[in-house]
């Protein structure tokens, strides 16, 4: 940082209570009065320099003892004091921190060369031009403290040469760089001793107001002299530097209910500033950046513009995302106590399923399939995490996991985790909740393992173990002894009051649901070496024998006396399922 000394003589102010006076044997004959604080000071030091001092003495009436208010002078009190040191000759330090303040003040006082040869303002603007805008830290200074005199300092152009400065050493090859900069990221010491990062400006910058902040970046991309990469990675410096990391549980102090309503205002006109300078090139910033600015947008209560763009932008890049990527904590008031922002994801999905529909309407091609499947993937990998939340409605885990097409899972294994998860995580989970739940899975779709596993869950209801174990026999691919259904009776004991429920058939998905208190457990063993004929067909009953071309008429489900046939529409071979009550001597005999 660069210095400028000037004066001599020791510093002789003193202070007593409010009143600032100099040690001098000669008695003060005019006050200055700034912001509750008087100088007691001596016309022949002061008037020679100051022309604006010069013609407020000259026009009052008392001559002897002079009494001026200079409340409005710009840098108040401490400037007005640099510049009064100035001319006793006592010695002062300038640099980047208070040029800007003595500047204006000197300016406002009029100490300038028609006022006298050899005035400040002449000296500050040559440590301004040939110091503070040739070095690197000194600009982004000196532009800091503009802020506090944004009109003076855009009247007398310091704003404009500061940013200027920046820019064009921003625009500087790395390899030009000599200049000093921060760079305080993990892993840059041994990167220093190699070469500058590219972006080895984006920390100063991000020091900046958003309005000097939004100066500079939108000079610098109209340029078209750095990568959109570049831009992106200043907005990401920019957001960790001055907005909430909604990865984390945050504070109660931090929260949107204790924070004032200017700070909350602020911060969303610095998200909304943000999101509007994002370039539009795919990749300029990641995916995981996007998805931070939508949580902070919810967090904040941004306007829903903003909320729809982040949203946009973040489902065209939703398949490069990981699973950390998606968990944010959730700040609604109405999301019922659950952690983690699924409503976030849900909304990202719909919108990333959306553009696929629209770009690749009714085709099949095999890029949208990768990266919805890819998608699918990602989406069952996050539910896994979330079904952990202890507050997570059922209904939410539904949704999101139901908003992919069928085409998304080439299997249900990683779902079928997610699901068992919930289940162990919620253990008081209602019937009709643990139903819904499971409504999910395609049994067809899971793998051999998948499925003895299943069979085995005592968590899964009934019906859907029942699913998994008619679907394995159907492939011919079981790896479930035939004894486990029977033992899966046994642990899950059923109320003899409830009433028998008939076997349901879907004919388009081929998928059969059946009921909990379906009693296919009670069939004989000894039954299931016996409903096999050479002929392929499956005997129901003495003498019955139904195929399923002949079945496949209507795909409906037809109870005669005491036997329930169930009809599987567009299949070949015979096949049927016997269920006897009671009463049946056969099933007396077998037990």
């Amino acid at each position: 940082m660069k210095f400028m000394k000037l004066g001599t003589r020791p510093d002789t102010f003193y202070t007593e209570e409010a009143t600032r006076t100099v040690l001098s044997d000669v008695s003060s004959d005019v006050t200055i009065k700034i912001n509750n604080i008087s100088y007691l000071l001596h016309k022949h030091q002061l008037l020679p320099k100051c022309g604006l001092l010069r013609r407020l003495c000259s026009n009052s009436e008392d001559s002897e003892n002079v009494t001026l208010y200079l409340d409005d002078i710009p840098g108040g009190e401490d400037a007005f004091e640099l510049c009064a040191k100035f001319c006793y000759g006592i010695t002062i330090n300038l640099s980047a921190h208070n040029i800007v303040a003595v500047f204006c003040a000197s300016k406002f006082l009029r100490m300038t060369e028609d006022t006298e040869k050899g005035n400040l303002v002449l000296k500050l603007e040559a440590f301004f031009d040939s110091c503070i805008l040739e070095g690197w830290k000194d600009s982004i200074l000196t532009l800091q403290t503009t802020g506090k005199l944004p009109e003076w300092s855009q009247n007398l152009g310091i704003t404009r040469r500061c940013i200027d400065s920046v820019i064009e050493k921003i625009l500087t090859p790395p390899a030009k760089v000599t200049w000093s900069y921060t760079y305080t990221r993990p892993g840059y010491a041994q990167k220093r001793r190699q070469f500058v990062p590219k972006d080895w400006w984006t920390e100063d910058v991000s020091d900046l107001d958003i309005d000097l902040f939004r100066c500079i970046i939108t000079a610098i991309r109209s340029a078209n002299t750095l990568l959109p990469q570049l831009i992106g990675e200043a907005l990401h410096v920019y957001t960790c530097r001055w907005l909430p990391d909604t990865t984390k549980s945050l504070p109660p102090e931090t929260t949107s209910v204790s924070q004032t309503e200017d700070d909350v205002d602020r911060k969303k006109r610095i998200l909304e500033t943000v999101v509007s300078m994002i370039p539009a090139d795919r990749g300029s910033v990641s995916i995981g950046f996007l998805l931070r600015l939508l949580s902070i947008a919810n967090f904040l209560g941004a306007s829903p513009m903003t909320k729809a763009d982040l949203i946009r932008r973040s489902s065209v890049q939703f398949e490069e995302a990981t699973v950390n990527d998606l968990l944010f904590h959730s700040h609604s008031s109405s999301s019922g106590g659950h952690f983690y922002d699924i409503d976030l994801v849900g909304a990202v999905l719909e919108s990333f399923l959306l553009q696929c529909r629209r770009q690749h309407p009714g085709e099949q091609q095999d890029q949208p399939v990768r990266l919805i499947r890819k998608v699918g993937k990602l989406i069952d990998s996050y539910l896994q995490v979330v079904a952990r939340d202890i507050n997570m409605p059922v209904s939410k885990v539904v949704s999101v996991a139901e908003a992919l097409p069928q085409i998304a899972r080439p299997d249900h294994d990683d779902l079928y985790k997610a699901v068992n998860i919930y289940l162990k995580e919620h253990p008081d989970l209602a019937k009709g909740e643990k139903k819904l739940l499971c409504s999910i899975l395609d049994c067809q779709k899971l793998s051999p393992e998948t499925c003895a596993h299943a069979v085995r869950n005592e968590r899964l209801p009934l019906r859907t173990v029942v699913q998994v174990l008619f679907f394995e026999q159907e492939r011919g691919t079981s790896k479930i002894p035939p004894q486990e259904l029977l033992l899966r009776k046994q642990r899950l004991p059923m109320s003899r009051g409830d009433p028998p429920s008939k076997l349901k058939v879907s004919s388009s998905e081929k998928f059969r649901q059946v009921e909990e208190d379906t009693t296919i457990a009670g069939i004989p063993k000894r039954s299931h070496h016996r409903t096999t004929k050479s002929d392929g067909k499956l005997m129901v009953g003495p003498e019955q024998y139904v195929s399923r071309k002949e079945a496949g008429q209507t795909g409906e489900i037809l109870d005669k006396g005491r036997v329930t046939l169930i009809r599987e529409e567009g299949t070949s071979g015979s096949k049927a399922i016997q269920r006897k009550t009671k009463s049946d001597p056969v099933h007396s005999k077998g037990r």
